[in-house]
């Protein structure tokens, strides 16, 4: 089950190291004396490629070279917390939407869930961020965003040692970001934009709806960027749609719950909690046995010695699934013994490993234009 990224592409690891190098000349993105980073979240290079015609200046943009490849899982609590700490899962600690909390014995919610779930922004969250490293040096930090996400846990864990600037106006977003670049020179400003994102869940990613958000996300790249601003526009992952014919609903006599505690992770890749007196290994088989060529199934030991979270640090490996269940092609797995129904409405999905979730894109412009 490990994930194949193209020979070309570049991990979204490594994009705040290049990022903060770029002001002293020692980046391959080349020098400059500011630096814009924008995350478009959930559009990856194929959903990108595919729908060109609705996003003529990203598209433009778009080289050989502009590809990157996301983290496993492919979700947003790990994936964008890679970018902006250039560490993989298994260091900096979000290793996937909904986990165990071991204070607890319970499952978090790493995006929404901080304080509900008793997860603390400053320790759960192990890695120093871009914008600490950026302090350090000397230089300011912003990170703009919508208003609603601003204070949020996750944002606290995340952007730590930014000074957030709301700005709920999408097509305003950018501008103001290349306006922060320009006046403070040797700043870095992250630009997030989760429109398309939030539109490909609710309505998938052939819908009007999500159209009309790439339309849009792509309107807001219109305001000219200021001389020696160099500006890296990425995504945390890609997505899929979910056919509910491709559905796989866990009911309460469905053999894969035997051994089974907690099911977290998201329905494209789950993390499946033991019991403590179960046998690991038959559980793994099990899942396997009855998910066929729906899922790739794998072990936490498995798993981490293949390097799929990358390097796990030991605080961090209780909060992985004894069990990992990768969906395959187009489904995705439900707890369909939960009276909330909702997660099963939910049409553009990502966690898992096919190239239309780990591609992302990794466009230059502005001062990194040229190289």
């Amino acid at each position: 089950m490990l994930p194949v990224p193209a020979a070309h592409s570049r991990s979204i690891t490594g994009v705040a190291s290049e990022l903060l190098a770029a002001m002293t000349g020692e980046s391959a993105f080349g020098r400059a004396r500011s630096v814009v980073l924008v995350v478009i979240d959930g559009l990856g290079i194929m959903q990108l490629r595919a729908h060109s015609g609705h996003a003529r200046r990203l598209s433009a943009l778009v080289t050989k070279r502009g590809v990157g490849h996301s983290v496993f899982p492919s979700t947003t609590a790990a994936a964008l917390t890679a970018i902006l700490t250039g560490a993989d899962p298994g260091t900096h600690g979000l290793v996937g939407y909904r986990v165990m909390n071991t204070a607890t014995g319970q499952l978090a919610n790493q995006l929404s869930g901080w304080e509900h779930d008793g997860l603390d922004p400053a320790t759960w969250q192990r890695c120093e961020t871009i914008f600490e490293r950026a302090a350090r040096a000397g230089h300011r930090t912003f990170a703009v965003g919508p208003a609603g996400y601003a204070g949020s846990g996750f944002s606290q864990a995340v952007l730590r040692g930014a000074e957030y600037v709301p700005t709920d106006v999408l097509r305003e977003r950018f501008a103001k970001a290349l306006a922060l670049a320009d006046e403070h020179d040797g700043s870095v400003v992250y630009c997030y934009m989760p429109e398309v994102d939030k539109a490909g869940h609710s309505r998938g990613i052939d819908s009007a709806r999500w159209l009309a958000a790439l339309e849009d996300v792509d309107a807001a790249f219109a305001p000219s960027i200021p001389d020696g601003v160099g500006v890296l526009i990425t995504a945390d992952h890609g997505m899929i749609d979910v056919p509910n014919t491709r559905h796989v609903l866990l009911g309460e006599k469905d053999p894969r719950w035997q051994g089974v505690a907690h099911l977290g992770g998201e329905p494209r890749m789950l993390h499946v909690y033991a019991e403590p007196d179960a046998d690991v290994r038959a559980l793994a088989e099990r899942w396997q046995v009855h998910s066929g060529n729906t899922a790739d199934v794998v072990t936490r030991d498995d798993a981490i010695a293949a390097g799929l979270f990358g390097a796990v640090s030991v605080d961090v490996v209780p909060r992985i699934g004894d069990v990992l269940v990768a969906a395959r092609g187009l489904w995705a797995f439900y707890d369909d013994t939960l009276d909330d129904k909702g997660a099963q409405r939910m049409i553009g999905q990502h966690g898992s490993i096919s190239p239309e979730e780990l591609m992302v894109p990794m466009l230059r412009a502005g001062a990194f234009a040229q190289n």
